[in-house]
């Protein structure tokens, strides 16, 4: 079964990386939630998705360059009910404490596009220490941070690789990469997915998923090529296409 992963806690649907939008995810019947994290000047580690608070939140600024006080004064658009500033990283595992759905992190670059020094294995033991590493499957748009993460933990990895890396680099290119690094998993931009693509990804030994599927189309196509995971701004409706497609399966059945 594909499996579905709840970008950001279900943006389109809950918020940007919200505390409604976790809590939510935390009792669907969705496999996975997406998030990322980016370190604090004093060394904590916040979910949010930017390495600003810019865009969603009413607060500006650089998080890397924030102490943990700063970045908690801002208030996340769209938060709804409940807490609603930016959340720290074991504030994320609470939440998911007693939930069956497993954890899809996404370590980001900084404000600069550089990743984070020394931040990996920081991010790898605070996810241990709150006992959430073994369900946790890390994920990065940058080869070095992939580099960093197999370093630090056996955990599974995967590269995300960006439209424009992979008209750059082209199909077999990115294969060969993928080989090379020891990257057992990649995902890619849903509207770059097509059956060849991902034929080549399983004939290179590589599992093949898909982000940003967040249209009905969107998520139709990637359960149409049965992809391993993909990621959507809207877990409810991704839940009721495929529920509504394995009731026909069982009908026709």
């Amino acid at each position: 079964m594909t499996r579905i992963a709840s970008h950001r806690g279900g943006t389109l649907e809950f918020g940007d990386s919200t505390w409604a939008g976790f809590a939510a995810t935390a009792a669907m019947a969705v496999e996975e939630v997406e998030f990322d994290l980016h370190p604090t000047a004093d060394g904590r580690i916040i979910v949010h998705h930017d390495a600003t608070l810019d865009r969603t939140t009413d607060t500006a600024g650089i998080i890397a360059d924030m102490t943990a006080e700063e970045v908690r004064r801002a208030i996340v658009d769209h938060s709804g009910e409940g807490f609603r500033h930016p959340l720290f990283l074991e504030e994320l595992c609470d939440i998911f404490q007693g939930s069956t759905v497993a954890f899809r992190c996404e370590i980001k670059p900084g404000h600069d596009g550089r990743l984070y020094q020394g931040f990996v294995p920081k991010a790898v033991a605070a996810l241990e220490a709150a006992d959430r590493l073994s369900t946790t499957t890390f994920s990065s748009f940058l080869l070095d941070t992939l580099k960093d993460l197999s370093a630090a933990t056996d955990r599974p990895s995967l590269w995300l690789v960006a439209p424009a890396v992979l008209k750059l680099v082209g199909a077999a290119g990115v294969m060969d990469l993928a080989r090379l690094r020891g990257i057992p998993e990649i995902g890619v931009h849903i509207d770059t997915a097509d059956r060849t693509l991902q034929a080549m990804a399983e004939e290179a030994g590589l599992a093949f998923g898909c982000w940003a599927a967040h249209t009905r189309p969107q998520i139709g196509k990637a359960l149409d090529l049965g992809v391993k995971v993909f990621t959507t701004d809207r877990p409810t409706l991704a839940l009721d296409i495929r529920n509504a497609r394995n009731d026909s399966d069982t009908t026709r059945r």
